[in-house]
């Protein structure tokens, strides 16, 4: 039987999956980059000796910043900044070592924190994305196979592949934001002695390779959302 959305159900190859598989490679490089650089450079303990909570502190006063506190959080590598609460968490990894690598990480999310009380305005246009993003990662994919279910409905997959942009969208805003705040790090970090010299190379090194993962993952999710595109655009014009 041959298969209105193209090919012979069961028996066609359907070359998009190509997208699919450079985006898993990608996020898997990834990830094994962050791994390996982080592992790297949380062996070398900074000359300051600070830990990781005590730099955050640091980089809080010297900007200014006193209704912001610094807790430590389970997990490894589930560093955050919440802007609700105020509140920056550090991972177990993070909170208590005095690598520079934790430095990088704990600077890193100040960074956040600093974005935040400027208004920085990428940091806003993704706050007010998160509704959004989060509706198109739940009911994006859901509402795409609802509508092939059911009759390869065009108009429900249409709306799924809509939806499931509003996180692709997300992802891509989140780059800069990302970006920017690894770079106000690395230069808080020098400015205030909080590192020296090679270190700061060093931390910066480790935030370029937490960086990737954001890309990779923005890289992934755009080819998938081509591929969709691809999929269900291509027959959509066909009907």
């Amino acid at each position: 039987m041959y298969g209105r959305y193209g090919g012979y159900y069961g028996y066609y190859m359907d070359w998009t999956y190509i997208l699919v598989l450079i985006g898993a490679v990608l996020c898997v490089a990834a990830s094994m980059k962050v791994k390996s650089t982080y592992q790297k450079y949380a062996k070398v303990r900074s000359m300051s000796g600070l830990t990781g909570a005590q730099a955050a502190e640091k980089i809080l006063q010297y900007n200014g910043i006193y209704d912001v506190r610094v807790e430590q959080v389970g997990g490894e590598l589930t560093d955050h900044y919440d802007p609700r609460s105020k509140v920056v968490r550090l991972s177990q990894s993070t909170y208590g070592s005095t690598s520079i690598a934790a430095i990088g990480v704990a600077a890193h999310e100040c960074g956040h924190v600093c974005q935040h009380q400027e208004g920085y305005v990428p940091l806003k246009i993704r706050t007010a994305l998160v509704p959004a993003a989060n509706i198109g990662s739940r009911l994006g994919m859901p509402l795409i196979i609802l509508g092939v279910i059911l009759g390869l409905n065009s108009t429900l997959v249409q709306i799924g592949i809509w939806v499931f942009a509003l996180a692709v969208l997300f992802q891509v805003v989140t780059l800069p934001v990302e970006f920017n705040a690894s770079s106000r790090a690395v230069k808080m970090l020098g400015n205030y002695n909080l590192l020296y010299g090679d270190e700061v190379n060093g931390c910066k090194k480790v935030l370029e390779a937490a960086a990737l993962t954001y890309v990779a993952a923005a890289a992934s999710s755009i080819l998938q959302l081509l591929r969709l595109v691809l999929l269900f655009g291509n027959n959509r014009r066909r009907d």
